[in-house]
């Protein structure tokens, strides 16, 4: 192996031990955040894409908040619904629903701060506004 091959070989070994180095481990809470993104967004799709299916328009809705007590309760609800037992979608979201509440109910509950028990807000996405209303 050449001087200058070694040279650069040992660069790159270095960059990634770098760039590793940076990368931290994720959080309980940063876990449970991106977990209730990943459903809610999931769950936006499932809609979008099985309108027909009539046992989606029956599932409890998945706005989730883990700020919000009410969250656990509907958590629960959506695992334990019987609707669309036969559709492989619905099955994996209620698998990840069902690691959320084991995630916010057992490993990380020293963590969660409830931040609201408005359980009616979790019924409806929060819209996003873009434009400030007029004065």
């Amino acid at each position: 192996m050449t001087p200058r091959a070694r040279a650069l070989l040992l660069l790159l070994l270095l960059a990634g031990l770098l760039a590793g180095a940076r990368a931290a481990p994720p959080t309980c809470y940063s876990r449970m955040l991106s977990l209730s993104r990943e459903i809610t967004g999931d769950f936006q799709r499932l809609q979008a894409a099985e309108p027909t299916e009539a046992c989606v328009m029956y599932l409890p809705r998945l706005h989730l908040d883990i700020h919000n007590y009410c969250v656990l309760a509907k958590l629960r609800d959506f695992v334990a619904s019987p609707q669309c037992w036969r559709l492989a979608q619905v099955d994996a979201l209620k698998d990840k629903v069902r690691k959320l509440y084991v995630i916010m109910n057992s490993f990380c509950r020293r963590d969660l701060v409830f931040l609201s028990d408005d359980c009616s807000a979790l019924e409806s996405p929060v819209p996003a506004t873009t434009v400030p209303p007029p004065s």
